[in-house]
């Protein structure tokens, strides 16, 4: 009896030590779901397994099952792409141990034109056909109803071009509908982000970029609890830097692939290009468009590239839609390769009693205030001299909270630091005034929202001519373009101010239906500043407005000496 006891207690030791052994993966499929940029499923796989076959099944039912709509290609089989291959085997191959589905979310950023939302469309129908999910509900949802309607359109039309889908499905002009197992397919916006109810089995978010706000989002997130194995698609091209759920979204997926957070159940597949890498170098390009040459031509990526060069205001949206680069703002104004080569310091002594031109934006007394001075040169070359101020106890809550240098500025004298809170405005009108006396200061632009007390002082009491300077189209249209036009042709020289740098480098700009522009805020970074390049902008204004021959001083006409 006692060898009995013995022999079982033996048995269900070696049986605690059994774990059930995961397939052999070849080096075939590792090098294929390997494809995804710098993310390798493997490494943090844990008790999850590969099974081939249900991958090659995914991977089988595009050219058997769907044919492409649109385009040249249309009517032609579905033939997956490696990286759209990666894709589909990762996503329906890798398995959890009761056998459902690993990967429950994934974020795929991808370039325009790469043919993303062809390939979500065929996941799309695999999971509404294949899945065997009784009353399956699946979402393509985007910012607004067009943008809904793209993944679906292609869905339709694949249901449309395949006798055996047609036959089990019923295609409406917003759903597909399979009857006998309840399981349908809808395309929504973002004003259903007030409706709740949703039981989603899979959900793809388009232009994930283009949310405006979370909720929807959060909504249909939520919507997937009850679920067995449910999964989420984000497809979307870069976002701007700011708050929103896209960069949210991009950083938890980049920290998954880099390895920071360990989310198994997360597929990050990331075709972008790193903040400082050089947009200009087409090596690059081939890398973050992995259709190039395929659906995406060579010749049209070239044409968006020169177009980017020529107009600063669309560099930004090349960069983002094309390359999937992180861009500062939405769209950039000045291009920041020809402001850098503006740059190098020039001797201030040089301007004295110099000619010359002022730009005044107060802002508020608790922010940064700045005050440029445009000096005319011959052959139509502008130097300025900026200066600015800000309250010693702001710069200190702002350098912690944003980490902006204001107290290496003010060892550089670059900026100075008020006593406490509020700026004295006194401080800026003693200042203007030591200018007014050491440069022939001819006129000061300003900003009139909350300058004008100020500004009626420094003319009357100061003895300043204050010229108000309204923030709309009709002043600031050609003030803006005349900076874009020195900057462009070399012809400005800013001394390698850093704080103007980076005004410039936060600057963007509205445009009406008549092509005038307005300089305007980065409002998404409340910290991104912008009144020194306004400054600018407005001094630059007043010297171009102001006729040539009513320009020159005194002392360039006449034998004076100045003690």
């Amino acid at each position: 009896m006692a060898k009995s006891k013995t022999k079982k207690k033996t048995v269900a030791k070696k049986k605690a030590k059994a774990k059930p052994t995961k397939p052999a993966v070849s080096q075939k499929w590792r090098k294929l779901l390997k494809l995804s940029p710098r993310y390798d499923p493997f490494g943090d796989a844990g008790d999850c397994w590969f099974d081939a076959k249900a991958a090659q099944l995914a991977m089988d039912f595009f050219p058997e099952c769907l044919n492409h709509v649109e385009g040249e290609k249309a009517g032609q089989p579905f033939d997956l792409e490696k990286w759209q291959q990666s894709i589909v085997a990762n996503l329906f191959g890798w398995k959890r141990p009761d056998g459902t589905r690993r990967y429950r979310k994934c974020a795929i950023l991808v370039p325009r034109k790469n043919g993303k939302t062809t390939m979500v469309a065929g996941i799309a129908l695999y999971v509404m056909f294949c899945d065997n999910e009784p009353g399956a509900e699946i979402y393509s949802a985007a910012a607004d109803a067009k943008q809904a309607a793209l993944v679906f359109k292609q869905a339709a039309g694949m249901v449309f071009q395949e006798p055996y889908l047609s036959s089990k499905a019923k295609v409406l002009a917003r759903s597909i509908t399979i009857e006998n197992t309840g399981t349908y397919y809808w395309a929504i916006s973002a004003t259903s982000a007030t409706k709740h109810g949703y039981n989603s089995h899979l959900v793809i978010i388009d232009e994930l970029h283009a949310q405006p706000n979370r909720n929807l989002v959060d909504a249909l997130v939520t919507s997937t609890a009850s679920r067995r194995q449910p999964l989420i698609i984000y497809i979307s091209t870069s976002d701007y830097d700011r708050e929103s759920i896209c960069n949210e979204t991009y950083d938890y997926a980049a920290q998954v692939r880099d390895g920071i957070i360990k989310d198994p159940y997360m597929l990050p597949v990331l075709y972008t290009l790193g903040k400082d890498e050089d947009w200009k170098d087409p090596k690059s390009w081939a890398r973050v468009n992995p259709n190039l040459g395929i659906c995406l031509k060579r010749d049209y990526l070239d044409e968006e590239f020169k177009a980017a060069l020529e107009t600063p205001a669309y560099e930004n949206t090349f960069r983002r839609l094309h390359l999937n680069q992180k861009t500062e703002q939405l769209s950039r104004y000045i291009p920041m390769d020809a402001w850098r080569d503006c740059g190098g310091a020039f001797d201030i002594d040089s301007l004295y009693k110099r000619l010359c031109f002022g730009g005044l934006d107060l802002s508020s007394t608790q922010d940064l205030a700045s005050f440029v001075m445009a000096f005319p040169f011959d052959a139509g070359v502008v130097k300025l001299l900026a200066r600015f101020w800000i309250p010693e106890e702001r710069a200190r809550e702002r350098e912690e909270k944003n980490r902006i240098n204001y107290s290496q500025w003010a060892r550089q004298g670059l900026i100075t630091l008020t006593p406490g809170n509020v700026i004295d405005y006194d401080f800026i009108r003693a200042q203007v005034r030591n200018d007014a006396e050491m440069f022939d200061l001819q006129a000061i632009g300003y900003d009139p929202w909350n300058a004008t007390q100020t500004a009626l002082k420094m003319q009357d009491e100061d003895g300043l001519k204050m010229v108000p300077m309204r923030q709309g189209f009709l002043t600031m249209n050609e003030p803006t373009k005349e900076l874009l036009r020195l900057i462009i042709s070399g012809n400005l020289h800013h001394g390698d101010n850093e704080i103007l740098t980076w005004n410039a480098n936060n600057l963007s700009v509205k445009t009406d239906v008549s092509a005038n522009v307005r300089p305007v805020k980065p409002d998404f970074k409340i910290a991104n500043k912008i009144d020194g390049i306004i400054a600018a902008i407005m001094a630059v204004g007043m010297a171009a407005l102001t006729p040539a021959e009513s320009r020159e001083s005194i002392y360039n006409t006449e034998s004076l000496t100045v003690l």
